[in-house]
């Protein structure tokens, strides 16, 4: 019997990897008006044997650094000479705003609602379209990593389209404690992504610019089990887990008025309609007002500034919709990718 066809080498930018291979590579961007040339970093594992091709993806946000971090871990726990397929991962692709701190590109726009761009449009729209055209185009499926933002912290939560089976199917491998149901949003990497037939999940823990232990072990471990899930990592997480709580509405709680907000309630934390979620006082300690939850359900994000104005967001709420283990219905979602 013939020995079996060797993987064909895989090439991205300037990189070339053989079957069985890891290496990292660039792909250029644009210049700084210095003249220094400005490149995405990607980390490839070309596994020995065939598979689905996975995309990781972070830091699409600039000051959202936990997923470097997830995708280091995960990277760090994958032979690829064991593996089967090739996941391609991306730490950072808002280079710009990672440098400068900012969630945003220069231009001040959101590089999450510049997809699927175009190769003579903005800075944004640039870096968008070599995304598609360089990774999500080649790939199967993919695992985009987020955080909360403007000093708001979210609990471990995968974002995709619930009503698609094999969505779903990678959404409940991941582990996560909570799954929301969101609707794609015009501009989003998520939606272009889709419309592109990709698969894909988004997830979202922690908050810009930290390091939750917490979130980082949830991201690391879902997504191990998700490519345990699609047959690429025989060695990856196997564990048993609870069935993650489904949402397919979640809205936020804003403060009635301005003040020093003291919260009574933690990620994770089940609330029942009119219970209360903080207090807001004055600055020397005159009770202004009680914020109450206006639905039950479950925290899935909360501010972390005590500073609060009235009709800023304070507490996030999901509302479980079901276990995770039942059949999708018809029932339609009021919550959209805000990432």
């Amino acid at each position: 019997m013939s020995a079996a066809k060797r993987r064909d080498p895989f090439r991205i930018g300037d990189l070339e990897l053989a079957a069985g291979r890891a290496g990292s590579g660039e792909l250029p961007v644009a210049r700084l008006v210095t003249g220094n040339r400005v490149s995405i970093p990607v980390r490839v594992l070309h596994g020995r044997a065939d598979g689905p091709t996975v995309w990781l993806s972070a830091a699409v946000h600039g000051d959202e650094v936990a997923g470097v971090e997830i995708i280091r871990r995960t990277l760090a726990s994958i032979d690829p000479r064991s593996l089967h397929g090739t996941v391609i991962a991306v730490p950072i692709v808002n280079v710009h705003g990672f440098l400068n701190g900012d969630r945003y590109l220069p231009d001040r726009r959101d590089l999450n609602r510049s997809f699927p761009g175009s190769p003579n449009g903005s800075l944004a729209g640039r870096i968008a379209n070599l995304f598609m055209t360089e990774i999500v185009e080649r790939c199967d499926v993919g695992v985009d990593l987020h955080t909360g933002s403007d000093h708001r912290t979210n609990l471990p939560q995968i974002r995709a389209d619930l009503d698609d089976r094999a969505t779903r199917e990678l959404a409940v491998a991941f582990g996560a404690p909570l799954m929301l149901h969101a609707k794609l949003r015009d501009g989003s990497m998520r939606a272009a992504a889709t419309a592109a037939g990709a698969t894909m999940l988004l997830f979202e823990g922690g908050e810009a610019w930290r390091f939750d232990e917490h979130a980082l072990s949830v991201g690391t471990r879902g997504v191990a089990r998700v490519l345990h899930q699609l047959g690429m990592n025989n060695g990856g997480e196997t564990d048993v887990i609870d069935p993650p709580l489904e949402s397919r509405s979640s809205s936020w709680v804003r403060a009635r008025r301005s003040g020093i907000s003291s919260l009574h309630v933690a990620l994770g934390d089940a609330v029942t309609k009119g219970g209360a979620l903080s207090t807001i006082h004055d600055s020397v300690g005159k009770r202004l007002s009680v914020t109450r939850a206006h639905r039950s359900g479950v925290v899935i994000g909360h501010t972390q500034h005590p500073l609060v104005n009235q009709g800023d967001a304070i507490v996030h709420i999901a509302e479980i919709h079901r276990a995770a283990t039942e059949t999708p219905d018809d029932t339609q979602s009021n919550s959209k990718d805000t990432s």
